[in-house]
C-alpha cells in the first residue's frame, strides 16, 4: 500500500494594508494640458486680438482721411463750341497737365457714357 500523503498547511499570505491617496496639498492647483490652455492661452491670444483691434483703429483710413484738408480741384464750366474736342480742352484749360488724364476727369465729372461731346454741351472742365 502507497503511503498516504497528509494535509499541510501552506503558509498565510501577509495582508498588507490598502495605501489610502494623499490628499492634495492646499494652496497648490494643478492643471491639465486643456486647463493651462484656457487659464494661460486664451487671456494671451484675447490680448493679442485687441492689441491688433486697436493698432487697426488707429491707423484706419477714415482716420487718417479726417486728419488732411480735401480740396476739390477747380473747374470751370465750360460750353463745347462746334470742333471742340475733349482732347482740345484739356489741352487749352490744363496745358501743363498730361491730356489723357484730364480727359478722364473732365468724363468723370460730367458723367459721360463716352468721350465725345456734342457742340452745345455744358460740360465742367479741370483747370490748372
Amino acid at each position: 500500500m502507497a503511503p498516504i500523503a497528509l494535509a499541510t498547511e501552506q503558509p498565510v499570505a501577509s495582508i498588507e494594508p490598502i495605501a489610502t491617496p494623499m490628499p492634495p496639498r492646499p494652496g497648490r492647483l494643478r492643471l491639465t494640458q486643456r486647463g493651462r490652455f484656457v487659464f494661460i492661452g486664451l487671456p494671451l491670444m484675447i490680448g493679442a486680438a485687441l492689441l491688433v483691434l486697436l493698432a487697426g483703429l488707429l491707423s484706419s483710413p477714415a482716420n487718417a482721411a479726417g486728419s488732411q484738408d480735401v480740396s476739390s480741384p477747380a473747374v470751370e464750366a465750360v460750353t463745347v463750341l462746334d470742333g471742340d474736342s475733349l482732347w482740345g480742352l484739356a489741352q487749352e484749360f490744363a496745358p501743363e497737365r498730361d491730356p489723357r488724364i484730364v480727359i478722364t476727369e473732365i468724363v468723370e465729372l460730367n458723367n459721360l457714357d463716352e468721350q465725345i461731346v456734342q457742340a452745345g454741351q455744358e460740360v465742367f472742365v479741370p483747370v490748372g
